[in-house]
């Protein structure tokens, strides 16, 4: 099944990200932590491709795991900031080996020991959405920035990037990390007056240590809003405190994001099925009564 057409439908998907280990040694682990992610039954569970722009060599396999073995829907990751287009050509034709049909197509974090664009580079997403929608029947997704990203001029510049890439063939959108809802239906409002008519999933990472924090602001720039600083400030000396408050606050955001029409959430579990398992029971009731509307 295509993304696209889960997302047409007026009910409400929660789904999952994990991402492959950086030793082949480790994979049987996370082969584990696709089991157990899989119980919770996710609307679909998206694999990464590597961390900081690197090239996974396991995201096919997991991603086949994900969905020939766990029977969940699978969306992999594929960048081009550092794998060529020979790379790039090899994986699409793996994933459809695979009957594989869900990419989330990014140009990636640019590895600081290389040079980019390499002759036989993509230059941008946009370039890549076109090279798959002209390779096969995939289904293609992308990302987007509600705080504007980091490169971009401005938002507004960053906007009409995004256009470029639904221009392209991108048929959905799934948005960075956010802390503070009112940034995402800003920018929600923003894309409509542009033109963009894909649906959007909402990206909430529940933050549950203070290292998540660390790296958030140094990598992204998201704001963090005083209410959530004030959390993480009183119990950043509590790790299981700091856990069950994050927990508590990414559940908070989700249940607002639902009763304002935001159907779509995905949750960036940094491969930790308790976390998502916490968020989505205390969503039991909810998502049983929006299956009722």
């Amino acid at each position: 099944m295509k993304i696209s057409e889960l997302l047409k439908t007026k009910e409400v998907t929660i789904s999952c990200e994990l991402f492959p280990p950086k030793k082949g040694s480790e994979l049987e682990k996370a082969h584990e932590v696709v089991r157990e992610m899989a119980q919770l039954h996710p609307s679909f569970m998206s694999v990464t491709y590597g961390a900081s722009g690197g090239i996974s060599e396991h995201t096919v396999d997991l991603a086949n795991e994900v969905q020939n073995v766990n029977g969940v829907l699978a969306l992999a990751h594929l960048t081009c900031a550092s794998s060529d287009r020979n790379k790039i050509q090899e994986v699409l034709r793996e994933l459809k080996e695979h009957n594989i049909e869900n990419i989330l197509a990014l140009r990636g974090d640019i590895p600081s020991d290389l040079d980019f664009p390499l002759p036989n580079q993509y230059h941008h997403a946009s370039e890549l959405i076109q090279e798959i929608r002209s390779f096969g029947d995939f289904c293609i997704g992308g990302a987007c920035y509600p705080e504007g990203h980091p490169e971009a001029e401005s938002i507004e510049a960053d906007i009409d990037h995004l256009k470029q890439k639904v221009e392209a063939g991108c048929e959905f959108l799934t948005t960075q990390m956010f802390f503070d809802n009112n940034i995402l239906y800003n920018f929600l409002y923003r894309t409509l007056k542009k033109g963009i008519e894909v649906p959007v999933i909402a990206g909430i990472m529940p933050v549950t240590n203070v290292k998540q924090i660390k790296r958030i602001t140094s990598l992204s720039g998201t704001i963090l809003p005083q209410r959530f600083r004030a959390v993480v400030e009183r119990f950043a000396e509590e790790p299981a405190a700091l856990k069950q408050a994050g927990i508590a606050y990414a559940t908070d955001q989700i249940i607002d994001l639902i009763a304002n029409g935001v159907n779509n959430v995905h949750i960036y579990t940094m491969n930790k099925p308790d976390v998502a398992g916490a968020i989505l029971r205390n969503l039991s009731e909810i998502y049983k009564a929006e299956q009722k509307l």
